[in-house]
């Protein structure tokens, strides 16, 4: 066995000593997260939708008024007149929005260094603002200009039927409205069981019942029965009548069957005229005899009410306008109690804002 060498000075040598290992620390399990920082960044999260939507709604309803107003004070075919004042006013319209975003973005950073909801809160003041504006008759007209220039030959002539109904309300004796609007009140509930069963709007079979027998039923000269008048309907109307009511056969005397006729009938017409509710009503008044109104209108080439009227001399023209008239006055009195002058401070844009019963607001 060899010794180990000795030092110079005769001495074994030290040992050296031994370098202590590092232990390893047992590895930790991955720090959870911190609840704090995730509800943080939901919260401001929240905070940006909750900014971005409320600036969406002011532009909206400000590029709706605007574009309103444009075509309300351009419209006409001149190009010096109407077109290039128009392109104009949407060029214009775009350059607003963007000095306005820039200016936003530039506020919004002074606004987060106060507080982080203050952009939002800032947002949301702008977008009630915007919403209240939203909601004045001034807005409505503005829509109703734009959804002319939108709509084209169709919506203007919707539109001119429309201030029909509504000239023809202004004409209309409230005194004498109000009185049968207290008459109606009996025969409500069997006009909203037809009208559900048979998906025909409740007002509109209000109108139709008033413009038939001012709900004073009676059987009149010219063959017309009860509420509704009912005269001879459609034979598949008729029948369906009979099976909704579980009957063999109808009594037209009594209101609930009257109303189940005429609901049937209106329905079968406004399918015939593809939803058309002035063709459907002015087929409903002309019934089948001839043809019908169908037939008449392939004579002449009309294709829709504003042009078969001028047509119709000897047959009632004016029976939607009439029926319509009653179904506003119905609506009126329903949801406001009264009849309001049509003439009167604001209530034409109040009541054009209401909208004419079974005319979709668009």
């Amino acid at each position: 066995m060899s010794k180990a060498p000795l030092t110079p000075d005769g001495q074994a040598p030290k040992p050296r000593p031994r370098r202590a290992t590092a232990r390893k620390a047992p590895k930790r399990k991955a720090a959870a997260q911190n609840p704090t920082a995730d509800v943080s960044a939901r919260r401001k999260l929240a905070l940006l939708a909750a900014e971005g939507l409320a600036l969406c709604i002011a532009a909206l309803v400000t590029i709706l008024s605007t574009l309103g107003r444009a075509a309300e004070h351009f419209g006409g075919t001149g190009f010096w007149s109407s077109l290039l004042p128009f392109a104009l006013a949407v060029l214009g319209l775009g350059l607003i929005h963007a000095l306005f975003l820039w200016l936003w973005l530039h506020a919004r950073g002074w606004l987060s260094t106060r507080a982080i909801f203050w952009p939002a809160s800032a947002a949301l003041a702008i977008a009630l603002v915007a919403g209240g504006y939203g909601c004045r008759n001034e807005f409505a007209h503005e829509l109703g200009a734009l959804r002319t220039l939108v709509g084209g030959v169709q919506e203007a002539e919707r539109n001119t039927v429309a201030h029909q109904v509504y000239a023809a309300y202004r004409r209309t004796d409230l005194a004498q409205m109000q009185k049968m609007m207290a008459r109606a009140e009996p025969f409500l509930p069997a006009i909203h069981e037809a009208a559900g069963i048979y998906r025909v709007d409740e007002e509109v079979l209000v109108g139709v019942a008033a413009a038939e027998s001012s709900f004073l039923p009676r059987d009149s000269r010219d063959g017309g029965r009860g509420l509704f008048q009912i005269t001879a309907p459609p034979k598949s109307a008729a029948a369906q009548a009979r099976q909704r009511l579980g009957v063999a056969e109808l009594n037209l005397a009594d209101a609930r069957h009257n109303a189940h006729v005429a609901a049937a009938t209106l329905n079968l017409y406004l399918q015939e005229m593809r939803g058309d509710l002035f063709l459907g009503l002015l087929a409903y008044n002309i019934g089948p005899q001839n043809g019908g109104l169908l037939s008449i209108m392939k004579q002449y080439g009309a294709r829709d009410f504003a042009t078969i009227q001028p047509y119709l001399q000897n047959l009632p023209r004016d029976y939607p306008i009439r029926v319509l008239s009653a179904a506003l006055a119905y609506r009126l009195w329903h949801g406001e109690g009264k009849l309001p002058r049509y003439e009167e401070g604001d209530n034409a844009l109040h009541i054009q804002r209401l909208g004419i019963p079974g005319m979709a607001a668009g």
